[in-house]
């Protein structure tokens, strides 16, 4: 294995571990149909690394795992990490203010529909639609924002190239 593979695989293990710790530690409202995932902040980290995409999937399928999620609620939910961190990492690479947009739109589209069949959840998947969004708000945008910044000037030294 050469050095870049195992910076990749380093990097993502990393994102993955930080993921589940915050998703653990901050449980009780990082699910229900009123979340803010803390965790959804590090979904700004394509921007960074693409190792973050892989790191982001494992780290919330292992948080949702630990967190005594249903398996619809594992499945889906980490696909929605998924896609919001691989659109990241596609489109707003450059766009850290759009960075964003991709996870709270994931999020805000899959996770009440998880609510309402998987877990039985009987408010309007519009209004899921609306507090799950808001959450996403919160977490992806303010805190991974704030994440951004404070990492923005140590990309160089730690994170493999985003963009090629």
């Amino acid at each position: 294995m050469n050095k870049s593979n195992t910076a990749f695989l380093s990097q993502a293990a990393m994102i993955a571990a930080v993921y589940v710790v915050l998703t653990y530690v901050f449980a009780p409202f990082s699910f229900g149909e009123i979340q803010v995932r803390i965790a959804e902040a590090l979904t700004i980290l394509p921007v960074f690394t693409p190792a973050a995409v892989p790191g982001l999937f494992i780290g919330c399928l292992i948080g949702n795992i630990l967190g005594g999620a249903i398996l619809p609620d594992i499945i889906f939910g980490s696909i929605a990490t998924l896609l919001g961190a691989f659109f990241t990492y596609k489109l707003f690479g450059n766009r850290p203010l759009l960075a964003p947009l991709p996870p709270i739109i994931a999020n805000t589209l899959i996770v009440p529909f998880v609510l309402r069949f998987g877990y039985g959840v009987a408010l309007p998947i519009p209004f899921m639609m609306l507090t799950v969004g808001i959450g996403e708000v919160l977490s992806c945008g303010v805190l991974g924002l704030v994440l951004y910044y404070a990492l923005k000037k140590y990309k160089n030294i730690v994170f493999l190239p985003a963009k090629n």
